[in-house]
């Protein structure tokens, strides 16, 4: 049992977790998805809460138009960072393309919530009215 003033266990993979991930963003930057893509996912066998991962992994998939994949890890992404406007934006982008309106208003009213001026998020909404 962990005190309220102990030390929580240091993670000995940290350092390398950390090089792995420096090296899954290189080759996102560097647009070399399907590197990054097993990267990422490599990335997460190991660590499987790392949010920026869980969301770049999502972002893969959303452009290879894999969108209900993509939505699986943008989900587990917003269960540890529930107000992240990146991923519920790609989130309610991603419900665009699957025509799930109900569920791009639901991320954008979460959205809202943040950030009520967000700009991708009203035009989101104004294409759905129109």
């Amino acid at each position: 049992m962990v005190g309220l003033f102990s030390r929580t266990p240091k993670d000995p993979h940290l350092k390398e977790n950390q090089k792995k991930f420096k090296e899954f963003k290189k080759l996102l930057k560097d647009k070399k998805y399907t590197e990054a893509l097993k990267s990422g996912l490599e990335l997460l066998r190991k660590v499987p809460n790392h949010q920026d991962s869980l969301f770049m992994v999502g972002s893969i998939y959303y452009m290879q138009k894999k969108y209900k994949t993509a939505l699986s890890y943008l989900d587990r992404s917003l269960e540890i960072g529930e107000y992240d406007i990146d991923a519920l934006l790609l989130k309610a982008y991603s419900h665009q393309k699957l025509g799930e309106k109900k569920r791009i208003i639901a991320c954008c009213d979460k959205i809202k919530e943040v950030d009520p001026k967000n700009k991708p998020m009203k035009q989101l909404l104004e294409e759905l009215e129109s």
